[in-house]
């Protein structure tokens, strides 16, 4: 079995073939081409997930004070008790 190679096809097919790639949008002439090229070529996935663990710490750490907070006895009538709640007292 033989496989047709491009010049295998019949004559006029050549010039056909290289008139429809002519069209294809090339980064070069394609600005959002160009762009998603420059995304994927400039992604770094160790900064991504270290941005996401950045994140899930903070989310925990807010999930923990929350559950302090809701557990606490607390006098509301005390200037000094809230600033210690809001982080603002004195250590």
């Amino acid at each position: 079995i033989k496989l047709p190679f491009v010049t295998d096809f019949p004559s006029g097919c050549g010039s056909f073939i290289s008139s429809q790639f002519a069209f294809v949008p090339t980064a070069s002439t394609n600005p959002k081409a160009a762009l998603k090229s420059k995304i994927v070529a400039e992604f770094r996935p160790q900064s991504l997930i270290d941005e996401l663990l950045l994140y899930k710490r903070s989310e925990d750490q807010i999930e923990l004070k929350e559950k302090q907070l809701s557990t606490m006895r607390v006098d509301v009538c005390s200037t000094e008790t809230l600033k210690c709640l809001k982080g603002k007292a004195p250590r």
